[in-house]
């Protein structure tokens, strides 16, 4: 890796009022004379890429190249990008929480297609946020800029959201749970979810393993510890290694082994 004079990249916390919003804001940028390429690892979270400088470049597991010019919106992130950063480029994302997305836009992604945010709301004030954005220097006041300007566009959760964000007995399957509650349907409970947040709670729940699985992963790397993979296995969730590899070639298309090889080169953008 880079030090950090030539690859400078933090995260840049948010304050309490907007914890329901976004999990962080992320920086990075290169001050190489080659380009630098990472891989983001899935975090179900959609974010919002500005793109400062030199443009960026993300690449998906098929193979499709897309050029950041200014600011895109991309996911829920279910799956594993490389991105790559040529000379003299800077990026600033925004992480959005669970739900937060929709209170923005009204809506949620339901794929990883990358999309310009003014498009969701057929308006140019993105298009003048980047601009704004631009010209001040420092990154914390690029972020205190970002959520002063999006104060008038955040909508109330509704009962629905509220329930599903605070859902915590992991011994209830919580579509059950809500719609009994409320007196729903589990088929309105299942559309809300899926509308709302981008993905369903089978979707989420499979990720959490997975997820599960990658922290202990980097974990024992940390400790310096060897990973035992049918500890991994049992510890997880996973019905055997086979499941194990299934969801490491479905999410970062690699297998354990070589995620585990890898992680000089593997970023997350969900927090530690």
């Amino acid at each position: 890796m880079k030090n950090a004079e030539e690859n400078n990249n933090y995260r840049i916390a948010v304050p309490s009022a907007f914890e329901t919003v976004f999990s962080h804001f992320y920086f990075a940028e290169n001050k190489t004379e080659i380009a630098i390429t990472k891989t983001l690892l899935p975090s179900f979270q959609t974010i919002m890429v500005f793109n400062f400088g030199t443009k960026s470049f993300l690449k998906s597991q098929q193979n499709t190249f897309l050029e950041v010019e200014k600011c895109i919106v991309l996911g829920p992130i279910k799956q594993a990008f490389d991105y790559t950063l040529e000379p003299g480029s800077q990026i600033l994302v925004a992480n959005f929480k669970e739900n937060a997305f929709y209170r923005f836009f009204g809506n949620a992604l339901f794929d990883s297609l990358p999309i310009h945010p003014d498009d969701l709301i057929h308006e140019n004030c993105f298009a003048f946020l980047w601009e704004e954005l631009q010209k001040i220097p420092d990154n914390e006041e690029r972020v205190a800029y970002i959520l002063d300007f999006c104060k008038p566009y955040l909508r109330e959760q509704n009962t629905i959201t509220t329930l599903l964000n605070d859902f915590q007995n992991e011994n209830l399957n919580p579509i059950k749970a809500i719609a009994s509650q409320i007196n729903q349907t589990e088929r309105n409970i299942q559309l809300n979810q899926k509308k709302i947040f981008g993905y369903s709670i089978k979707e989420a729940n499979r990720y959490e393993r997975f997820l599960k699985a990658v922290n202990q992963i980097q974990k024992n790397i940390v400790n310096e510890s060897k990973t035992d993979w049918l500890t991994i296995v049992d510890e997880c969730g996973y019905y055997d290694q086979s499941q194990l590899i299934h969801d490491f070639k479905y999410y970062m298309n690699i297998s354990p082994t070589k995620f585990l090889k890898f992680q000089s080169d593997i970023c997350s953008s969900k927090p530690q």
